[in-house]
């Protein structure tokens, strides 16, 4: 990505964000973006970078729209021809709004719509964030249940020791003494 430095003295580097019509067909749109860099060009501006940052939802409408194709243009230009340059956007019919800006010293122009891209590719959907917390949810139940029964075992093998068994063979001489006792008869 470039970074943002103006090409002589008498320069500065400028962020114009332009906001055109969602709704223009591909010939349309591109006669737009011609008729912008013309104005650039009339300005005495170089573009440095542009980022096609496409379609994107409003929290308004704006030009009875609901959305806007939005542009980033990073320009060097001559600080006196901005206010043509703001006029001409202004005027121009395909722009719905518009905004120029200095960014700050050392800035480096990112595009956004590279990383949009890669993050649409990487990102995890709601289902699939439902479905995998629900598979880690059921991991820690049976972990618990595993625990909880490891616990049980233990506790069924302390009891069995405690009461020690009797041999067999003592346990029938005592049976048939008590059994023979003429007292019971």
């Amino acid at each position: 990505m470039p970074t943002l430095i103006p090409s002589s003295e008498d320069t500065k580097v400028y962020e114009v964000c332009v906001m055109t019509q969602p709704d223009l067909m591909e010939k349309a749109e591109n006669q737009l973006n011609k008729e912008i860099d013309g104005i650039f060009s009339e300005a005495g501006a170089k573009v440095v970078f542009k980022d096609l940052w496409g379609k994107r939802g409003l929290a308004y409408k704006v030009g009875g729209h609901d959305e806007g194709k939005f542009t980033v243009f990073y320009i060097d230009a001559d600080p006196s021809k901005i206010r043509a340059l703001d006029s001409a956007l202004r005027l121009e019919k395909g722009v719905l709004r518009h905004m120029i800006v200095i960014p700050p010293k050392g800035y480096e122009a990112v595009s956004y719509a590279e990383k949009y891209e890669a993050w649409l590719k990487n990102r995890e959907t709601m289902s699939e964030m439902r479905a995998r917390e629900k598979a880690e949810k059921m991991e820690e139940r049976v972990r618990e249940k595993a625990k909880m029964e490891a616990k049980r075992m233990e506790a069924k093998k302390k009891e069995k020791k405690v009461a020690p068994k009797a041999p067999a063979a003592s346990l029938d001489t005592e049976l048939d003494k008590l059994l023979s006792d003429q007292d019971l008869i």
